[in-house]
């Protein structure tokens, strides 16, 4: 195994070679190129605004406001006239899209609910599992080097689908747009009829939703969530992972990642275009190709060469290509590249390959797969109809992507008649006793 960085001056797209190992899943795991370790832990960082927030509420969100995000705020609830004039503001074609994508996205989450289950075990025993909506969910739409209404209808829609009653959505405050999130972000909130927004941004939106906020002179309260769900940074995604013993999560949905499967039939314009087209979203992106064919990669390494530095975020691009997190992956054959698919765990996987079927239908471990040519990441970002929110890190091995079910809770419903616990009954005596807790076979008893 060996991993070079053979590329030209300004193109620094690593290869690491898998050609000729036998790798175990463990040791494919930690061969995967990952991002380096932070300096300083984010962890750490995060732990301390969460508990900032915790014990000083509304002052805590003013200060971190102001030093994070440059604004001067009272209270960060957005004003209904502040999302009304968003909406009415916003471009034709931009609603339009807006409109194509969420009716999309609700089609594709209106079939996803699960259905209950009733059974009668026996004569008298009957169980029903029953999905039920949590009541109050927050929902996170990052800011930063982009703009994301797209992550407003991945959030809200599938909640809507599940039957959840409140909503409340946080954004990071924009300093150019009266410390208000962007217009653009408001619009979708308000073509999908959210009302309670909050420019708030980073770990501290997160640990608002979590712990709520009390009602002051400044604003009313920030009521807690029983789920937050939505991307962002490191700092977005430590902080919804400290936080998921108080509320649920949907993944650590943190910085963006694609990995393209591809053989020699494959286009390496294509993939060089969608490479760059997550590279953009982050200096810290990782996007990787896994393939057999050595002069793909060759191929692509020049494509990529061209293309980040035609594209507009040119310099953002080339620093996450050029990053440990990237690369081209080496691979014996299609066979050995769904191994190593499976052991990366992609946000996004894209399958380039002649039978992309076929070889998409033994993937295990992706966030979501796109299958063939044209079928690319940018499709899923935005009016694919299925969800952007997912799993990052090599999370997908074992998270799924946002969905109805992150909103919905199974809750089993028991009942028995005498009878049918009568037939149960020296069972129930015979475990308790065995388990030493005899109070609850007798608890049994006591109904004969």
């Amino acid at each position: 195994m060996t991993s070079t960085s053979n590329a030209p001056a300004g193109d620094a797209f690593r290869t690491l070679d898998l050609r000729g190992t036998d790798l175990s899943p463990g040791q494919l795991r930690r061969a995967m190129p990952r991002a380096a370790p932070s300096e300083h832990s984010s962890e750490t960082v995060v732990a301390g605004i969460i508990s900032d927030v915790r014990a000083r509420g509304l002052a805590a969100l003013t200060d971190l406001a102001a030093r994070f995000d440059g604004v001067e705020q009272l209270h960060p609830r957005v004003p209904g006239a502040v999302i009304d004039r968003a909406l009415q503001s916003l471009d034709p074609a931009v609603r339009a899209a807006l409109e194509e994508s969420i009716a999309r996205a609700r089609v594709f989450a209106g079939a996803q609910k699960p259905a209950d289950v009733d059974v009668e075990i026996s004569e008298g025993a009957r169980l029903t599992s029953r999905w039920v909506a949590v009541d109050r969910v927050g929902l996170y739409v990052p800011g930063g080097l982009a703009v994301y209404p797209s992550s407003v209808i991945m959030n809200v829609v599938p909640a809507q689908a599940a039957g959840v009653a409140s909503l409340a959505l946080a954004s990071p405050p924009q300093k150019e747009f009266g410390g208000w999130p962007h217009p653009v972000i408001l619009a979708a909130a308000a073509m999908l009829g959210i009302d309670e927004v909050y420019a708030i941004g980073g770990a501290q939106a997160v640990a608002a939703l979590a712990y709520g906020i009390a009602e002051s002179d400044a604003g009313p309260a920030i009521e807690p969530v029983n789920v937050i769900t939505g991307p962002g940074n490191i700092f977005v995604a430590t902080a919804k992972r400290l936080v998921r013993s108080v509320v649920g999560i949907d993944s650590e949905a943190g910085t963006t990642e694609i990995a393209v499967l591809a053989d020699g039939t494959a286009d390496p314009a294509l993939i060089a275009a969608d490479l760059v087209s997550q590279a953009e979203h982050d200096p810290d992106a990782a996007s990787v190709l896994i393939t057999d064919s050595p002069a793909l990669a060759e191929s692509v390494r020049r494509e990529l060469s061209a293309r980040s530095f035609a594209t507009k975020h040119s310099e953002r691009v080339r620093t996450a290509l050029a990053g440990p997190q990237s690369g081209t992956i080496l691979v014996e054959d299609m066979e050995h590249g769904v191994r190593v698919c499976n052991a990366y765990a992609a946000e996004h996987l894209e399958i380039h390959t002649a039978d992309a079927e076929a070889v998409a239908a033994r993937i295990r471990s992706a966030g979501a797969v796109f299958v063939g040519k044209y079928t690319p990441v940018s499709l899923g970002d935005y009016c694919a109809g299925s969800n952007h929110v997912l799993p990052t890190a090599g999370t997908a091995a074992f998270a799924s992507g946002l969905n109805v079910t992150t909103f919905l809770r199974m809750v089993q419903f028991v009942s028995y008649s005498r009878d049918a616990l009568q037939e149960v009954r020296q069972h129930i005596a015979a475990l308790s006793s065995a388990e030493n807790l005899p109070a609850h076979g007798e608890a049994v008893e006591a109904r004969f």
